[in-house]
């Protein structure tokens, strides 16, 4: 029988005022990627397609590595989304094929008062059908364990977003500013090169 598990979690981050605009800088979906997964961890694929391998997680004394491959992508109104498409389980082929993952999630800037924020939110859903002797434990202690173990993988992708987004948008304006005048006020930056 297969079962469930579902966690989400919101994110809201007051951006500093920079030369140049949040927006600009969340059109560039690697930038996005590194911040929320350490570089060693990511291999782009396209452009917008990355596989990220994850940490190996412990549920109910089975250790399970997940690839995922995601596909991140900027709207025209500075919202930037994020989908898994693809999932694999490392080493485990019995689980690999009785494993569903599921992951959604935005990040959109929003303006209020001269100030902009970021408002994201992710949800995680994973289908699992676990061979016995896993099958026999209560269906509640098996939801509960794992919906517990998706909502810390969400919280670690959250303060490694609050910790690194920020930090490298920063970098991200500095490199592009250097040795130009930038005027605040302009809303033209046609001449900052976009990597």
């Amino acid at each position: 029988m297969a079962t469930k598990f579902f966690a989400s979690e919101s994110v809201e981050i007051t951006v500093p005022s920079q030369a140049i605009p949040v927006e600009y800088y969340l059109r560039q979906p690697q930038r996005l990627v590194n911040a929320l997964v350490e570089q060693k961890r990511v291999e782009q694929i396209s452009r917008e397609v990355f596989r990220l391998k994850m940490r190996p997680l412990n549920f109910m004394s089975v250790k399970i590595q997940p690839t995922v491959d995601m596909k991140v992508w900027a709207q025209s109104n500075g919202t930037i989304n994020l989908e898994s498409i693809a999932c694999k389980i490392l080493g485990l082929d019995y689980i690999n094929q009785r494993f569903n993952l599921n992951l959604k999630g935005y990040l959109l800037p929003i303006q209020r008062s001269d100030i902009t924020y970021l408002k994201g939110n992710a949800g995680l859903e994973v289908r699992l059908e676990l061979p016995p002797p896993f099958s026999f434990t209560p269906q509640l202690i098996m939801e509960k364990t794992g919906n517990g173990l998706l909502k810390s993988v969400l919280m670690t992708i959250k303060q490694r977003l609050l910790n690194q987004l920020l930090n490298d948008y920063q970098s991200w304006v500095k490199s592009q500013t250097q040795g130009k005048r930038i005027d605040s006020d302009s809303t033209e930056f046609s001449s900052l090169k976009l990597e």
